[in-house]
């Protein structure tokens, strides 16, 4: 490694440090990383070029993640997703099943809409039936959470690692599906599910106290359900269509994200007649991740084109003795321990142009699939791990704080161990089987 890699490995080490010393602060932190990164180019103290730093924004990535927000934050306000869990719950026979009935069904909207939001539509209801039989909500809630994770990688905007990963793999929403003539990520991701909800049985074998619960919630708007289920229709149709310009191409995803919210704040302005209206949806777009990776795509490409992509990968190739299942291997195992730990984003970020060039070391024809899927099995489920490993588990704990619960990391280790095991297991043989061999 060069001396000019060498400075823009040591500037990236100080920025992951300090994206973990200071969670409040990483767009910030990632921002004037980026800005640091810009100006040694410009001044030349290190050999980059300034025009692909800024080529390095993925703007399709931004508007997806940006437009399909807003378009769950007036879909939860229509307590659609309340109500068909209600639906759901009035049909089990015990606590049991209908803590299995909200895990699975968390999984099931989170495999579309935002984690977070996803604990923060299902974990009352958890609540409210165990106010009712006067039992713990603990094992409840980390079950959801846990269970939000895990169906993050299933679609393509399932989660903000699935939008990065469609754009360096070049899929479109039906590819998580059907890939190359095989199941995609969304089958392995379901078998995963299954697997561990085997564990989630065993937790709460004991739990058989009868459940009575009538359904409370009432939609009044169903125009936010439509919304969302035009984009992901229109997001299958798009991927059947190309696009000319290529510039239009390569952002319609992101166009019709943002467009189709565009058309739910109008409709919101219309009928509440207030500007206020508006700016509650716009606020619950999350610019903390928007600016995160705004900045991310600039460092990584500053990075890249100093060489240090290169390098991780040929590390990792030598190590791996230009063996792609040892390589692959190494991917999957060791995103699930660092995810455990760290923000997933930045490492997915960093990580999916290393797997691009270890493909190139390792004389893939075509892009490296089987690392990128490798790659997002692990960093995605290995969140599970701990109670900060995602940003669901941590707001799963703070729900149950505020309810008076303190969690313990044994407690919450205990369900999320095995469970995060069965799952990752599950995907690494599957994504193996299916595109490595």
């Amino acid at each position: 490694m060069d001396s000019n890699a060498i400075l823009a490995l040591v500037i990236f080490i100080t920025t992951y440090v300090f994206l973990m010393m200071f969670p409040k602060y990483r767009p910030y932190i990632a921002l004037g990383s980026a800005i640091t990164f810009i100006i040694l180019g410009l001044t030349k103290v290190l050999e980059i070029d300034v025009k692909n730093v800024f080529g390095g924004i993925d703007w399709n990535v931004l508007m997806m993640i940006a437009g399909t927000m807003g378009i769950v934050a007036l879909f939860i306000e229509s307590k659609m997703p309340a109500l068909l869990a209600d639906k759901m719950i009035e049909k089990m026979p015990n606590v049991k099943w209908a803590i299995i009935a909200l895990a699975l069904f968390s999984g099931l909207v989170s495999a579309f809409i935002d984690n977070v939001a996803t604990v923060l539509i299902v974990a009352p209801i958890a609540l409210d039936i165990a106010r009712k039989l006067k039992i713990s909500p603990v094992n409840a809630i980390i079950a959801i959470a846990i269970s939000s994770n895990l169906q993050g990688a299933a679609t393509l905007v399932g989660d903000t690692t699935s939008i990065m990963l469609a754009g360096t793999a070049e899929m479109n929403f039906m590819d998580f599906f059907v890939f190359q003539g095989k199941p995609g990520l969304f089958f392995i991701v379901q078998l995963g599910m299954i697997a561990s909800t085997f564990v989630l049985l065993w937790v709460f074998r004991k739990d058989n106290e009868p459940v009575d619960m009538k359904s409370s919630t009432e939609v009044k708007d169903y125009f936010p359900t439509i919304l969302l289920v035009g984009m992901i229709v229109l997001l299958i149709i798009a991927s059947f269509i190309n696009f000319e310009p290529k510039v239009l191409d390569d952002h319609k995803n992101g166009i019709i994200c943002v467009s189709l919210l565009i058309i739910g704040l109008v409709r919101t302005l219309i009928k509440k007649k207030t500007f206020n209206a508006i700016i509650d949806v716009v606020k619950e777009i999350d610019t903390y991740t928007l600016l995160l990776l705004f900045g991310l795509f600039m460092v990584v490409a500053s990075i890249s084109e100093a060489g240090v992509i290169d390098a991780i990968g040929k590390f990792i190739g030598d190590i791996s003795q230009g063996n792609v299942f040892v390589a692959y291997t190494i991917i999957v195992w060791v995103s699930v321990l660092l995810s455990a730990f760290i923000d997933n984003i930045p490492y997915v970020l960093t990580m999916l142009p290393v797997c691009t060039a270890l493909g190139t070391t390792f004389g893939i024809e075509g892009l490296p699939y089987v690392l990128y899927f490798g790659l997002l099995v692990g960093a995605t489920l290995g969140g599970n791990l701990t109670p900060i490993g995602a940003s669901a588990n941590i707001t799963g704990i703070g729900i149950l704080r505020k309810e008076g619960h303190e969690v313990s990391n044994l407690h919450f280790m205990k369900i999320s161990i095995p469970f995060t095991l069965a799952a990752v297991t599950t995907g690494y043989i599957l994504v193996w089987l299916l595109f490595g061999l």
